[in-house]
């Protein structure tokens, strides 16, 4: 099935998880009425019921399930209908124990969470196939179905599996990986340590070791635990698709950096009608919005762009982090309206009505604990009201400025042990380069290592890839060659898919397109800092935690190393390569100082300056067929006022427009109060 929408949906999707399960059937009718006042369109249903759904093995009991549809149809509300797969009943784990997953150390974890799934065990593969067909036979053309919802958060909170029904499935994704075990072999690097593999039913998973086990095979298994879940979401969609044709087939992600990490989503978006991603905001964090900012990114660049959809995001506290902090009044529709900007087509939430019991009973809800009479509800009200008002950005895309370069797989081999630094952290470079780029007002496209396309960006940016292959840096260094401005920083091109050095000296993959080679890494002592200065002029600039001895081989030196075990030495460097140039970033230089080097990139690549833009002020614009929309969003205490001409890269440059949520005119300036959000179409 081709990109696809949810079925029916006349506007942006507006609701959330709907578990009616938990609650006596007079309390659906109020749910229903309630759903209404607010502007809900769409519901989450039934993500944790296979229990109630099939009591015991074979017995399926669908009256209450019907009962419930029936009154969300009647309601004029949609449903993203889910196969509980996520939690096998009581029943399925009494009859299967072996299904439950084993952990790296051996312990057999019990029942009584959610997610205890060992992906590769038959039992669960024929449970599943049995409770997704009953389904798709009974609700597969129901005039209400909006699209389904497979599983639920692959991932949470575990996916690798250790037990012997999973080894036996490691080897025979090994032997369709490798062919023989000669390659196998000399992927993994065996005769390191005398590993060396003779027969296949010699190998078994990664577990635990006297000390550091293979790391090129360490790879492998989190290769293998993201594919043999996939074969699962493939299993249950293909047999949807067959049932139910025409309705999409989904499952809800968690692409952000700080939520779930073990999941290849690049491949994962490959295999989904349309891409949908669950975000919870990390309460006590400063400036969090950046963080919700990249993960919506994230989330458009694993659909190759096109329009995703927020399945769960919270109304305020969330209850299983550190401190529920809750949000401050307007944060949720600041929330929300910044995922509809940068792709999302509606905002959806866990959940609708707050829990009594269970884990999550102090989790934050669309019907909060406090009923109706309530800050919160009041918020959710007024929140579907505007987005009704932005029915019409259904089908457009959000533009960028930028591109990052970002990848799992090399995440997960960075994050293994026995690195050059304990303080070495993917997460945080992209995280620090993200923010950089956020306050420059530039809007970001990630892009897997191996995409195509990277012409349309005037700037590229890799924060951080450990794992390069020899075509990534080929694909670079076209990319520079033919006018793009590139900017790498430290610990990126140093291996191969294997986890193997490159050939010769580092930065391996992107040692040419670069113009130099790493002689020594040089980690910093714990809280030691180095100074680095600019020859031509420029401000100094601090770093910590990391320090390279480079040698130019083309390049020229932009920053040096005024101290420190590198000193007198590059530390950042540009190379003028063909029409275009690529920069180097050899330090870990903090988020404060990260904006002079970008500002000298971006210069380069011929970005403009937003100077004059107050910090958090986010602006993002999504262009379609009615034109371009530009969303400005507020997350400062002070009213802003901006340019509107040109604001946010409007292709049109137009300076007036219509601001949707209001219904006013705007011409020259936009005011944007604080804590709040404008969209304007823009005219022309």
């Amino acid at each position: 099935m081709p990109h696809a929408t949810p079925r029916g949906l006349g506007r942006l999707a507006f609701g959330g998880d709907y578990n009616p399960e938990q609650w006596p059937e007079e309390v659906w009718r109020e749910d229903v009425a309630l759903m209404r006042e607010a502007g809900v369109n769409l519901v989450s249903l039934g993500i944790f019921s296979w229990a109630r759904i099939e009591p015991r093995r074979g017995e399926f009991d669908f009256g209450w399930l019907d009962r419930v549809i029936a009154l969300l149809h009647e309601g004029g509300i949609r449903i993203d209908l889910a196969t509980p797969t996520v939690v096998p009943p009581a029943w399925f784990y009494r009859e299967h124990p072996e299904a439950l997953p084993v952990s790296r150390d051996g312990t057999r974890w019990a029942f009584g969470s959610r997610g205890a799934i060992c992906h590769s065990s038959p039992a669960y593969r024929e449970a599943i196939t049995r409770v997704t067909t009953a389904l798709g036979e009974r609700y597969g053309d129901h005039p209400a179905l909006a699209m389904w919802h497979v599983h639920n958060e692959y991932g949470v909170p575990v996916l690798e599996c250790y037990c012997d029904v999973s080894a036996a499935h490691f080897r025979r994704w090994l032997a369709d990986r490798y062919g023989d075990l000669e390659a196998l072999n000399a992927a993994w690097g065996t005769a390191f340590w005398g590993q060396v593999y003779g027969a296949w039913d010699e190998i078994q998973p990664p577990r635990l070791t006297p000390t550091v086990a293979n790391p090129a095979q360490r790879l492998d298994f989190a290769r293998f635990a993201s594919d043999s879940a996939l074969e699962n979401f493939r299993h249950e969609r293909d047999l949807l698709h067959g049932l139910s044709p025409g309705v999409p087939v989904t499952t809800n992600f968690m692409v952000s950096p700080t939520q779930c990490d073990t999941m290849d989503y690049w491949a994962w978006g490959r295999e989904v009608d349309l891409v949908t991603n669950d975000h919870y905001l990390v309460g006590e964090e400063d400036r969090n919005h950046v963080n919700l900012s990249m993960a919506a990114d994230l989330s458009r660049a694993v659909g190759e762009g096109r329009p995703w959809l927020l399945l769960e995001h919270s109304t305020s506290g969330v209850n299983w982090q550190r401190r529920g902090i809750a949000k401050r009044p307007g944060e949720m529709a600041r929330n929300s309206l910044a995922h509809v900007a940068r792709g999302s087509e509606g905002a959806m939430f866990f959940q609708w009505r707050a829990s009594r019991a269970g884990a999550e009973k102090y989790h934050s809800a669309m019907l909060p604990h406090a009923g109706t009479d309530s800050r919160v509800w009041r918020e959710v009200v007024r929140l579907g009201a505007d987005i009704g008002r932005l029915a019409e950005l259904r089908g457009s895309r959000t533009v960028a400025d930028v591109a990052v370069v970002w990848d799992w797989q090399s995440w997960w081999a960075q994050k293994l042990e026995w690195r050059p630094s304990e303080e070495l952290n993917a997460r945080e470079r992209a995280e620090a380069y993200y923010a950089a780029l956020f306050d420059r007002h530039l809007t970001v496209d990630f892009v897997a290592p191996d995409a195509g396309g990277l012409e349309r960006y005037p700037l590229v940016v890799v924060p951080a890839l450990y794992l390069a292959t020899e075509g990534a840096g080929r694909r670079l260094r076209s990319y520079v060659e033919g006018g793009g401005t590139l900017l790498v920083s430290y610990f990126s091109g140093i291996v191969d898919e294997h986890d193997a050095v490159h050939p010769g000296p580092h930065p391996g993959a992107l040692r040419e397109v670069l113009g130099l080679t790493v002689e020594e890494f040089q980690p910093l002592h714990a809280e030691r800092a180095v100074r680095l200065t600019a020859p031509g002029g420029g401000p100094e600039l601090a770093a910590d935690t990391w320090a390279e001895t480079v040698v130019l081989r083309g390049a020229e030196p932009v920053w040096e190393y005024a101290d420190g075990p590198a000193a007198g030495g590059a530390a950042v460097t540009r190379h003028a390569l063909g029409e275009g140039a690529a920069w180097y970033v050899s330090a870990r230089i903090g988020r404060a100082d990260l904006d002079a080097v970008l500002a000298r990139a971006a210069a380069d690549a011929g970005l403009p300056e937003r100077d004059e833009l107050p910090r958090d002020l986010e602006l993002v614009r999504r262009s379609g067929e009615r034109g371009d929309y530009l969303f400005a969003i507020n997350h400062n205490d002070a009213e802003a006022t901006l340019p509107l001409a040109g604001a946010a890269g409007s292709r049109s440059g137009a300076g007036s427009g219509e601001e949707l949520l209001t219904g006013e005119r705007v011409s020259g300036k936009l005011t944007v109060p604080a804590g709040g959000v404008r969209v304007v179409r823009l005219d022309g």
